[in-house]
């Protein structure tokens, strides 16, 4: 079997190609923590030639297994650097300095998650078909170009500052279609992943399942079976029928639109090109509805508490840092006060922090990074690595006493 490349080689031209030569600590400035994880943090930073406000996503690869953390950086800096589409986070370089990678992308306020947690309610329907809108497209384009993301959730949904809404986090996906690892967040993940063997495979219609798990979280602010710890999900997920959108004021169209999507055998899934005719996200609506949302949003930040507002300022920080740009009297901003405290970002519901500036979420329950070895303390805050996919399958049908076999027949779609 051959080695893995040595950590940090560029010796390869293709690796090499990657990353810039320069030193990032003399082209970046103005680093603010913003949200942090297993695999490292995220800051909010000011490009010194451009001028433009970026995220930084520093991922380490020195220590235990780091051939295998640097190969899953190399991956995830190819697979962003070949997508160009508006809503797909935008991949801006990757900058090497000593054992760890810069891999800057646009930065964005926040996830759908984070607007959950300003706002301690659900979102309007009338937003949540414009956030579901854009994420077809997201999700459309990368289905066309045989990727999966496989990692779907509020969390990994992105608002720009224009009202663009973003894909995010790429850590857990697969650039080829079909695929067969048991990788992603458990509550969102679909029944065909969660028994992904060796001898199993699924397509692109595994990120449809969790934009309907996603759109179920948007409209009560979480997803289902979340008082349930992770292992106990996953079986419920497999065996169990698809879950439902709760009544209340929901349209008829934004049921069927829910239902479409987790239809539990994968070939009864419309495409995400299929979707995007669908009635939910075509009825008519205002061109300014995120933007309304983003606006509202703010308003609720500076209303915040001490604590929820350090958690929550980084979707003020661009107007912030505005501000202070056109300050010439070098009199402090109301924020500074708490810049200090950017680091005390609470990560007890955050880990998949791994990924929301490219996408990294504060607010997201779960971790899905490839490079996590396995499941945090907490089975709430479950993680499941590629490279550990048989692992954690064993683990889940020994756990519930049942045979893969047995599973399968409950998803199949006969």
């Amino acid at each position: 079997m051959p080695s893995l490349p040595k950590p940090g080689s560029l010796k390869d031209p293709e690796t090499a190609a990657l990353f810039s030569l320069e030193d990032p600590e003399k082209v970046f400035t103005e680093l603010r923590e913003i949200g942090h994880g297993s695999f490292g943090a995220v800051y909010f930073a000011k490009n010194l030639i451009t001028k433009e406000i970026v995220a930084i996503k520093k991922m380490s690869f020195s220590g235990k297994s780091s051939a295998e953390k640097w190969q899953d950086i190399v991956k995830e800096v190819k697979f962003l650097r070949d997508l160009k589409h508006r809503n797909i986070i935008d991949f801006k370089g990757c900058y090497l300095r000593e054992h760890t990678t810069w891999l800057v992308m646009e930065y964005c306020l926040g996830s759908a998650a984070d607007i959950i947690e300003v706002h301690k309610k659900p979102l309007k329907q009338v937003e949540i078909s414009a956030i579901c809108h854009d994420a077809l497209e997201g999700m459309h384009y990368l289905h066309s170009q045989g990727k999966i993301h496989r990692d779907i959730k509020a969390g990994n949904i992105l608002l720009r500052e224009n009202g663009l809404v973003k894909l995010a986090d790429f850590g857990s996906a697969s650039m080829t279609s079909p695929a067969n690892s048991f990788v992603g967040t458990p509550y969102w993940m679909a029944p065909e992943v969660i028994l992904a063997m060796d001898e199993g495979q699924y397509e692109g219609t595994a990120d449809i399942w969790s934009l309907g798990i996603t759109c179920i979280e948007l409209a009560e602010r979480k997803p289902p079976l979340f008082n349930m710890n992770a292992m106990s999900a996953l079986y419920h997920i497999a065996q169990n029928d698809s879950p439902t959108l709760s009544p209340g004021d929901w349209s008829e169209s934004f049921h069927d639109f829910v239902d479409s999507c987790l239809a539990k055998c994968p070939a009864d899934r419309p495409s995400a090109q299929k979707l995007l005719f669908h009635q939910f996200v075509n009825t008519p609506r205002s061109n300014t509805v995120i933007l309304d949302l983003i606006f509202r949003t703010k308003d609720a930040v500076r209303e915040l508490d001490n604590l929820q507002y350090r958690r929550m300022k980084k979707i003020l920080m661009v107007e912030n840092n505005d501000d202070e740009a056109k300050n010439s009297t070098g009199e402090p901003s109301a924020d500074d006060s708490s810049q200090d405290d950017d680091t005390l970002i609470d990560s007890s519901k955050s880990n998949s922090i791994a990924s929301h500036q490219s996408g990294i979420s504060t607010s997201s329950r779960s971790s899905s990074m490839n490079s996590l070895p396995g499941p945090s303390v907490d089975d709430n805050h479950f993680s499941f690595s590629r490279d550990h996919s048989d692992k954690w399958t064993n683990y889940f049908l020994a756990r519930h006493s049942i045979c893969s076999s047995n599973l399968k027949d409950q998803v199949s779609c006969s």
